[in-house]
């Protein structure tokens, strides 16, 4: 009641003032606070929407953490319903885990990132733990472009509304009041929570969330020249023993120590406090917007006589409001890259990027080139700067590379063909020289695989590549689906045999990518195939007289290297791999054998081309339907049939020309060409957990495109009925699928990510 009475005292005293000067800087004038408090900071914008509406013209604005994001976005011009509606629009869940949107990546991350469940830095034989949960990127990048229009004012007071945040010295546990500089990096300094989001790095100090020293800066603000403080303060007191159940809640309560007791005394320094109920929510809560919005919409009407107040002894006229909105183009004319760089070029870096300097381009394709960048991993903080030279932009680019370059990664995985695998993955970045990136996949279970990746990326410029893997599953298969190279001996009866495929293969290729999705790709291959039973080794003699041959106890229909040529281009704007939900897909290539040791006698070259084409999109809400047809022919006279197709299972990663199928069982559909259409039907009914209805038709035969027989009705066809799941593992996937022509069912599981 006291502080009311003084205030009420102080603005009678300051009317009879104003009352005889007209000069504005003898007016009344007004400062803002915003405290911090995460998601709960956006009942601030609540606030500031009433304080406008009540007429009350703001002079000075300060903040701390998401106070300091709420305050400098309305320093710079924006109006409270105008922030409203962009926080309305925010997925703060990507924004806060970094994700990153699966088109920023090249072909070779898109493929590792959809492998392991877990990834993990490796240094000195020491598995350590990121610094964070978030590196803060995406929200470095939505304050560059929301603050765009103020970038080249580097003090703080000359913004259309004062401004200051406050940031704390990580290595003293001082405070630090950031008055100048970039602004989008002193409000990203000042919101960086520890542990949360990695640290901004200012004049070579490093800086963290202010609101461990200073989360309302009521001092500061006043210091600026305020002779009124309205505050909007959205701290919770210290919680009891009770209730501190969870890390959320002790995070924050360390966070609140000091800041809590110091609110006692700064509260009564405010002369309007507004004090949101948040006790609802939490630091993390940003889902919640609309009810945290309205939190502080109520609290602010609460006070709505005080400030109406305030507006009369302000006497203000009412002039038209100046809005502003987020830069949609920009001319970039130089690029300056810090020059500590060790480990990364010039070159690939601008390959990255993916933009032509001095050309105008949009807003949102500079930020896919700074998420191109990020999606490498190799960098701990890309901050930037952009400074206007009159002509347009000089993008000053400040990268700090990750110290760790070697990488412990693990997966898991199980399906019907390769049955239980445990992944163990050594990545080791800069192994031979900059710009490179090295991957071996060790596979252990039922089946012995491995993989090696040795990768030099340069972005939109010319790549190189050699890959290594081996592979190997055995399957009960009709033996009448063995190639034609083995014709089944007198006096066998068997339906079904012992399948073993070992496939191993050795690639050099280089590749470039354009148009951010498109990847060229030109290589060379050596392939040594081996298909064998252990089935039919009793009837040796026989066998002999054929093709196939019997070696230790084993009958080998293949067993040949093959050495070729390739050639691929593939486009990959799927927005999910495994539930994509919208996006285009392109895979086609073409291999030429030109040589082979020949285990058959009967090689000539010949080539095969295969081509897959695909779209996803929306049809109704957590509705998505995925289209996709392929294809693929044999060229040339030769007699192999180990690279004939083989339709049928299911799987994501099936090896050579097995092309996945609902209906039969796997390597039940053979022929030397085919054409498939498949559709989908995907229903999220709960967030992560999905609904799938599958149907796919084909027609498999010999020669379907020289004979002109791939214009016929298809003669297979079969439909899937499934659940899915994103789990942290990867996806887990179960299916019924059943034939109406071939009168078979079959029931297919997967669980983890496919490698």
């Amino acid at each position: 009641m006291f502080k009311k009475i003084n205030f009420i005292f102080f603005l009678f005293l300051f009317q009879a003032v104003i009352s005889q000067v007209s000069n504005d800087n003898e007016r009344l004038k007004v400062g803002v606070v915003l405290s911090g408090g995460g998601a709960k900071g956006m009942a601030h914008i609540g606030v500031l929407k009433v304080i406008e509406e009540s007429g009350v013209k703001v002079d000075y604005i300060g903040g701390t953490s998401m106070g300091a994001i709420v305050a400098s976005l309305y320093a710079s011009g924006y109006s409270a319903t105008q922030l409203d509606s962009l926080f309305r629009n925010l997925d703060f869940a990507a924004l806060i885990q970094d994700d990153i949107p699966r088109s920023s990546k090249s072909f070779y991350e898109k493929e590792n990132d959809e492998r392991y469940a877990l990834t993990l830095p490796f240094d000195k034989f020491k598995v350590s733990t990121p610094e964070a949960f978030s590196g803060g990127q995406n929200v470095y990048n939505l304050l560059a472009r929301f603050l765009y229009h103020v970038k080249d004012v580097k003090e703080f007071d000359k913004l259309p509304i004062p401004f200051l945040c406050v940031a704390t010295d990580a290595e003293s546990g001082k405070e630090v009041v950031l008055k100048e500089g970039y602004l989008p990096k002193a409000v990203a300094a000042s919101s960086a929570l520890p542990s949360l989001f990695e640290p901004t790095i200012i004049d070579d100090t490093i800086l963290i969330d202010g609101g461990i020293v200073n989360n309302y800066p009521i001092d500061e603000v006043r210091a600026m020249g305020a002779d009124v403080i309205i505050g909007s303060d959205v701290q919770v007191e210290l919680l009891p023993k009770e209730e501190l159940s969870s890390a959320l809640q002790i995070l924050e309560q360390i966070n609140n120590y000091r800041t809590a007791n110091d609110m006692q005394s700064k509260s009564m320094k405010t002369d309007i406090y507004i004090q949101p109920d948040i006790s609802e929510f939490s630091l993390i809560d940003f889902q919640l917007y609309s009810e945290i919005f309205e939190s502080g919409e109520i609290a602010a009407k609460e006070q709505l006589d005080e400030l109406k107040k305030v507006s009369r002894f302000q006497n203000i006229r009412k002039e038209k409001v100046q809005t502003v909105s987020p830069q949609d183009t920009l001319v970039i004319n130089h690029l300056i890259i810090n020059d500590s760089l060790e480990n990364y070029s010039r070159g690939y870096i601008k390959g990255k990027l993916r933009f032509e300097l001095g050309q105008k381009i949009t807003f949102e394709k500079f930020q896919q080139g700074i998420n191109n960048l990020s999606a490498t991993g190799n960098f701990k903080t890309i901050k930037y700067e952009m400074i206007n030279n009159g002509h347009g932009e000089d993008l000053l680019l400040k990268l700090k590379e990750t110290p760790n370059r070697t990488f412990l990664k693990i997966g898991a995985h199980y399906d019907d063909l390769y049955k239980s695998a445990a992944l163990l993955n050594m990545t080791r970045k800069n192994l031979l020289t900059r710009d490179d990136v090295s991957s071996l996949d060790l596979v252990l279970g039922d089946n012995l695989r491995y993989n090696y990746q040795y990768y030099i990326d340069k972005g939109s410029y010319w790549s190189f590549g050699v890959n290594s893997r081996f592979n190997d599953f055995e399957r009960e298969i009709d033996l009448a689906l063995i190639t034609t190279n083995f014709e089944q001996p007198p006096g066998v009866s068997l339906r079904n045999i012992n399948f073993a495929v070992s496939d191993f293969t050795n690639q050099i290729y280089v590749q470039t990518g354009f148009k951010e999705e498109f990847a060229i790709t030109l290589g060379v291959e050596q392939k040594y195939l081996k298909y064998s039973t252990r089935t039919l080794t009793a009837q040796g003699d026989e066998i002999n007289n054929q093709s196939a041959r019997i070696e230790n106890d084993r009958v080998f229909f293949e067993k040949s290297n093959y050495y070729s040529a390739f050639g691929q281009l593939k486009l990959d704007t799927y927005n999910d791999r495994y539930y994509p939900t919208k996006g285009l897909f392109f895979d086609g290539q073409v291999n030429f054998y030109a040589f082979s040791s020949d285990f058959n006698d009967n090689f000539k070259q010949f080539a095969v081309a295969k081509a897959r084409m695909g779209m996803a999109f929306p049809i109704l809400k957590n509705i998505s339907l995925n289209l996709e047809t392929e294809g693929g022919f044999k060229l040339g006279t030769s007699q192999v049939t180990s690279f004939d197709f083989a339709l049928g299972g299911y799987g994501n990663n099936l090896i050579n020309n097995f092309v996945p199928f609902f209906g039969y069982d796997f390597l039940a559909l053979p022929g030397n060409s085919y054409v498939k259409a498949y559709s989908r039907f995907d229903y999220e009914f709960i967030r992560k957990n999905h609904i799938l209805f599958a149907a796919n038709v084909a027609i498999v035969d010999d020669d379907l495109f020289r004979t002109g027989d791939w214009f016929t009705t298809p003669n297979f066809s079969g439909y899937a009925v499934g659940y899915g799941l994103e789990s942290f593992l990867g996806p887990v996937q179960a299916f019924y699928a059943w034939s109406p022509e071939g009168k078979s069912n079959n029931f297919f599981i997967s669980l983890g990510y496919w490698f």
